[in-house]
This record gives structure tokens, sequence and C-alpha cells, in this order.
């Protein structure tokens, strides 16, 4: 395995298995198998960046569904997706700060009005400077509402 990444993962399942956490075991085994069914889909070893991207997914599909839980009423199951929220969580890099986030929006406006582009499309482009900035280090939902507010 050439991915420090993926070698990460493995010996987390490792120290899971020998910590007998089935809770954590049973949430690195269901993000390893999304990471081999990639490479059997692409059929290529993934680098970090693509297993980062396939990590965003799943905390991307965790948030919403603790929010849907909370909505019905189970907290119960929405603290267990908490659990494997944050257990995808170590594996992401370390958060941008408010401030990085901040500083990565207003150089892409800057470059993007230099290049003489404004409303919808601008956006776009904004979004397509910012998301290999950011990703992974920052929810890029909220990068996007960021960028609309100073849009208007």
């Amino acid at each position: 395995m050439s991915s420090t990444l993926k070698t990460r993962l493995s010996d987390a399942i490792k120290e899971a298995m020998r910590a007998r956490d089935s809770q954590r075991l049973s949430t690195l085994r269901f993000l390893f198998a999304a990471v081999k069914q990639k490479e059997v889909d692409d059929r290529h070893e993934l680098s970090d960046a693509e297993i980062t991207a396939i990590i965003e997914k799943q905390v991307k599909q965790r948030r919403e569904s603790i929010a849907a839980y909370e909505q019905a009423g189970r907290l119960e199951t929405a603290a267990q997706e908490t659990a494997e929220l944050d257990v995808l969580r170590e594996f992401l890099p370390q958060a941008a700060t408010p401030e990085e986030i901040e500083a990565a929006i207003s150089a892409a406006l800057a470059e993007v009005a230099a290049q003489g582009v404004s409303g919808g499309p601008a956006m776009g482009k904004i979004m397509a400077i910012l998301k290999p900035a950011l990703a992974g280090r920052a929810d890029m939902a909220l990068v996007s509402q960021q960028v609309k507010q100073r849009l208007v």
C-alpha cells in the first residue's frame, strides 16, 4: 500500500480490532470498503486526495443523517452517527481556521473580479478556485454560503 492515508486507515482497523472497539471498527471497515470499492471501480490505487474525497463524502452523509435523525426525534441513532462522524474526522486534514477560509475567499473573489466575471458565473469560478484549496479542511457548503453573501 503506497498511500499513507490508506496505511493509516489499515493500521487504525488493526488497533480497533485489538482494542475490541466494535463501534470504531465498524466505521473504519465501512470506510475501507468504500476505498477498496473505488479502487476496483477505477482500476488503480487511490491517492491520498482521492481517499480524502471519499472521507468527505462519508462525513457529509453523516451530517445529513444526524440532522434527519434529530429532526425525527431518534436521538440514539443520531448519537451513533455522531460517533461515526468523529472517527471519520480523524482521517481528514487539519481544519482551516475561519481566518484562512476568509483569506481564501477574498483571494478567489479578487482573482475572479480581475477576470471581469460577476454574478452567477462568478460563483462557479470562485468555488472552482476554493475547492482544491480547502478540500477536506472546510465544510464546502458553509464556504459556498459565505461566498454567496459576499457576492450580493
